[in-house]
């Protein structure tokens, strides 16, 4: 089967799921995040064929998300490294597995818990809002567009709905000034 490619669709979700969108991208970018980061350890790990492994970190590395970095002169070695837009993933993967934790974990619980190393406390990743500090959720944010976003193939019917979205933002802020109402938006009305 031919997979679509999502590079060229005005949505940065769809180009991030366009290299990372596999469970095998996944597990080897939380294998070398984690220390796993030889071909063979890899593929032991994973129990993923060699062919396909070499093709993901092929791939990895051409979207420089891993390095190759020798540690061996004879015979030549070399292992994966994350670059920092590899390290930029790590919350991803935190935010995922808090997800995967709270509706897969099993009746023994999670398999792996979080420690902060900066507090010592074991942590739940949450997505904040960088100005207020308070967790972002689907029922208390609105996606504007941005500069780069547009209608087409992948966001048809979101561009509009999304440009949509910033004129009502507008028209309620305006409203708000002027009546001193509070605005009431919905990330998905």
């Amino acid at each position: 089967m031919t997979r679509t490619p999502l590079s060229d669709v005005a949505c940065s979700i769809a180009r991030a799921t366009d290299l990372f969108g596999d469970a095998w991208t996944a597990l080897i970018m939380r294998d070398v995040l984690l220390g796993i980061r030889r071909f063979g350890e890899l593929a032991e790990d994973l129990g993923l064929s060699r062919k396909v492994l070499a093709a993901r970190l092929a791939r990895l590395v051409e979207e420089d998300v891993l390095t190759r970095v020798q540690y061996q002169d004879v015979p030549p070695r070399e292992e994966y490294v994350a670059t920092q837009k590899g390290r930029e993933l790590y919350p991803v993967l935190l935010t995922l597995m808090a997800w995967g934790d709270k509706w897969y974990a099993g009746p023994a619980g999670p398999p792996a818990r979080i420690l902060h190393d900066a507090c010592g406390h074991l942590a739940t990743p949450v997505v904040a809002c960088d100005a207020c500090q308070e967790p972002l959720t689907v029922a208390d944010t609105t996606q504007l567009p941005g500069p780069g976003g547009r209608a087409g193939p992948g966001t048809r019917l979101l561009g509009p709905l999304v440009a949509a979205r910033e004129a009502q933002a507008e028209s309620e802020t305006e409203a708000d000034q002027d009546g001193g109402q509070e605005p009431t938006r919905s990330a998905l009305s």
